[in-house]
């Protein structure tokens, strides 16, 4: 049987922050395409230049290869008020969140682009990563709103199962909303299961270790805001064709858009709310003060 994969509570909680805290959807850190993602998160979450600046109500949101952004904000669940702390040290990322549609695979699919498996194995096999294999097992974990996110369908859960083997040597899981959750567990509703699955794991402590990395504002950015997590925003999605699609899919003239209209609109309304509105990005609750 086919579920419809709506996600009606995250329409409303985008709806209701983007009157409320519009700065929460605007990320930490912009990039172009998980591609992009830096091995060391912490130094461009939190810049050398940016730390001497006292930070009132205000925080910084930087940018890595195109684009940048910043945004300011309150409360979306206690958990990402604006720092008000000076620090002198980088935020130190110990776990990863990642999406899957149009951040890992092309939407609806459970393939991934030669390059992209490239960059998930850099960031499990290198010894300088923090998301080591070796020394940090447990760092990665897959949360979609697609694949493990309907206990009862066999169709989602068969995409969990397939991306699990194939990111098997790499020990990559992939997050099972529970049974009975429904659609108030799926992104970007699960922060609490999501950081406790880390915490049993002893991956982290707190949620200021985690960074959400995904391609939508109103579920993988918000997810971040509310977990008191760092959020990492893949602003283009994936842009490499896969291997049944193109035998020379990492080359720069054949990339292509996967975008939906909802996701084209996000682009705007962060353009907007940076530029037009000045808005800043607000740090992790307590960040800074630990």
């Amino acid at each position: 049987m086919m579920f419809p994969n709506s996600n009606l509570p995250a329409f409303n909680l985008a709806v209701s922050t983007l009157l409320k805290n519009p700065s929460h959807f605007l990320p930490n850190l912009t990039i172009s395409t998980f591609l992009d993602l830096p091995e060391q998160l912490g130094p461009h979450l939190h810049p050398p230049q940016q730390q001497q600046q006292p930070r009132q109500t205000t925080g910084s949101t930087n940018s890595v290869n195109p684009s940048s952004s910043s945004s300011s904000g309150s409360s979306l669940s206690s958990k990402a008020k604006l720092s008000t702390a000076t620090t002198n040290h980088h935020p130190t990322i110990r776990a990863l969140v990642l999406d899957k549609d149009n951040t890992l695979c092309s939407p609806g699919t459970t393939e991934f682009p030669r390059a992209y498996l490239r960059k998930l194995e850099s960031l499990r096999i290198s010894p300088t990563s923090p998301f080591n294999l070796t020394s940090n097992p447990h760092a990665i974990l897959i949360v979609s709103n697609s694949a493990g996110s309907r206990p009862e369908s066999a169709r989602y859960e068969a995409e969990a199962q397939q991306l699990e083997k194939a990111l098997a040597p790499l020990k990559i899981s992939v997050y099972r909303v529970p049974r009975g959750g429904g659609t108030t567990r799926r992104k970007p509703f699960c922060d609490k299961e999501v950081l406790t699955w880390f915490q049993e794991r002893g991956v982290v402590q707190r949620p200021d270790e985690i960074a959400v990395v995904g391609d939508r504002l109103a579920t993988d950015v918000l997810l971040a805001a509310r977990m008191g997590a760092w959020s990492v925003w893949c602003k283009d999605g994936v842009t490499s064709q896969t291997d049944s699609n193109h035998n020379d899919h990492d080359n720069d003239n054949n990339h292509i858009d996967h975008r939906t209209f909802l996701a084209k609109m996000e682009t705007i309304l962060e353009r907007y709310l940076r530029e037009n509105r000045g808005l800043k990005t607000p740090f992790p609750e307590g960040w800074g003060t630990k």
